[in-house]
């Protein structure tokens, strides 16, 4: 059913019909829900030795080429060598927790699968001679359900850096929390302007609402927001604080091992999945073909083809987060922070408010030129009005700067350990002269009342007064 309707001119918001779930028979679920397991098993296989093919690719190296032919049963070989691994348990822990946390950050990540479309919402294909729909089933509030099992499973990674008894996989759990938290806020915040313009939760009634154009171009702020928050989500490189081993060893799964350290690798690729397909589904028209093929071939959005043009949207995603790690470096902790509330947030907000006015303007009937002019003019204000205050900001700064009296670079005194920790000098800043010792030679010679390292004791007075 389309999302809105016309009505002498002015268009209203209709209710999704979700009538075709909930009538299939018990062993159709089962067989779906299994076909959504292995969808993600057999996808994160792929996704690992695509990721390491294409990073050796950028890298001018080799990669993976002993596991099968061409290397392709890597990933198969490192899960059977991961679960054969010595299953070390720290001492220090807190043992339930620290059992109990993988299974926490692994069990939510398959749940998101269950209300992803693979295809169109009505009985369109027929397994073992009934027909069914291609989606195990759907909600009116299916989003919410797919942010609300994204939460639970970051639960898994803050009980696992809690539980070790370790001080870096406990900041490890730490930034998780502080990243997921900034990053939900912005994600929901892009998903809003997809309900504004399909006017339902339900993931299939969206996919339905994206059938002449696509979210990515009608809305394509919400959708850049989406791709930075969901790599953050994943805590993906260069966003992956939380396991940053140049400075936390591993993160939160530092003290993991064997099959425990497995239930996360898995969790965070099956994350990557779930993102993947929540994008496809959001922004990239979901199960649908392409422009080109699906207006030159009416066939291509029914039977079994759907499936087909989803896994390549969805793979398309998963090379984008391969392209990302092997590109870019890993940013700083500070700067992942005010990216995402000074960034991210403010935009989202500003561009929510911005899809608001134009929904409602065309609730209203008003022509399509006349909201264009009127977001054009309000976007003209607010660029001036942001013109006219840094102007002032600047002057009144210059005025500042004139008023201080100015000192000669050289004279600036400097103390490295002023605020605490040592920083390095600022350029025309020259730090203090260091003490040095006396040569050898001028301590073996020095005369009587020289001190432990040769200097007299008036002189060590006088060293330890200008060090002071």
């Amino acid at each position: 059913m389309s999302p809105s309707v016309p009505v002498g001119g002015t268009r209203f918001l209709a209710d999704e019909d979700l009538s075709m779930f909930g009538t299939d028979p018990w062993w159709l679920i089962g067989l779906k829900a299994v076909f959504c397991f292995a969808f993600l098993m057999v996808t994160v296989l792929i996704s690992i030795v695509m990721e390491r093919k294409v990073v050796a690719w950028m890298q001018l190296r080799i990669g993976p080429n002993r596991h099968g032919p061409w290397g392709m049963l890597q990933s198969l070989a490192d899960g059977v060598k991961l679960m054969l691994k010595e299953d070390v348990n720290v001492k220090a822990a807190d043992k339930a927790v620290y059992i109990l946390a993988p299974i926490i950050g692994a069990i939510p990540a398959f749940m998101a699968i269950a209300v992803i479309p693979f295809g169109p919402p009505g009985n369109e294909v027929s397994i073992f001679g009934t027909r069914t729909a291609m989606q195990l089933t759907d909600l009116p509030v299916a989003i919410l359900y797919i942010l609300a099992t994204a939460s639970i499973a970051a639960y898994g990674t803050v009980l696992a850096g809690w539980s070790s008894g370790s001080t870096y996989p406990l900041l490890g759990g730490v930034r998780a929390t502080a990243q997921v938290i900034s990053y939900e806020v912005a994600m929901g915040l892009s998903f809003a302007a997809v309900f504004l313009y399909s006017g339902s939760m339900s993931t299939s009634t969206i996919v339905g609402a994206q059938a002449d154009t696509w979210f990515a171009l009608l809305l394509p702020v919400s959708f850049l927001i989406y791709m930075v928050a969901m790599v953050g989500e994943a805590h993906r490189a260069p966003f992956d604080m939380p396991e940053s081993e140049g400075d936390l060893v591993g993160g939160f799964n530092t003290e993991y091992s064997s099959i425990k350290f497995a239930f996360f690798m898995l969790a965070e690729y099956v994350h990557m999945v779930t993102v993947s397909a929540l994008a496809v589904t959001l922004f990239l028209g979901g199960w649908r073909a392409p422009a080109p093929i699906s207006t030159y071939w009416e066939g291509a959005n029914q039977g079994w083809w759907p499936l087909l043009w989803f896994v390549v949207k969805v793979n398309l995603l998963l090379f984008l987060f391969v392209w990302l790690r092997g590109t870019l470096p890993r940013v700083r902790y500070d700067q992942f922070m005010k990216l995402g509330w000074k960034v991210l947030i403010p935009v989202s907000l500003a561009w929510l408010m911005l899809v608001a006015t134009v929904r409602a303007l065309r609730n209203e009937g008003y022509a399509f030129g006349d909201i264009v002019l009127w977001v054009a003019g309000a976007a003209l204000v607010l660029l001036l009005l942001s013109f006219v205050h840094d102007a002032v900001r600047a002057r009144g700064e210059r005025a500042g700067e004139d008023e201080k009296p100015r000192e000669a670079a050289g004279d600036e005194t400097f103390d490295p350990m002023a605020g605490g920790y040592p920083v390095p000098p600022l350029p025309g800043q020259t730090l203090p002269p260091v003490p040095r010792r006396r040569p050898r030679r001028e301590r073996e010679t020095a005369g009587v009342g020289a001190g432990a390292d040769g200097e007299s004791s008036e002189t060590g007075k006088a060293r330890e007064a200008d060090d002071a």
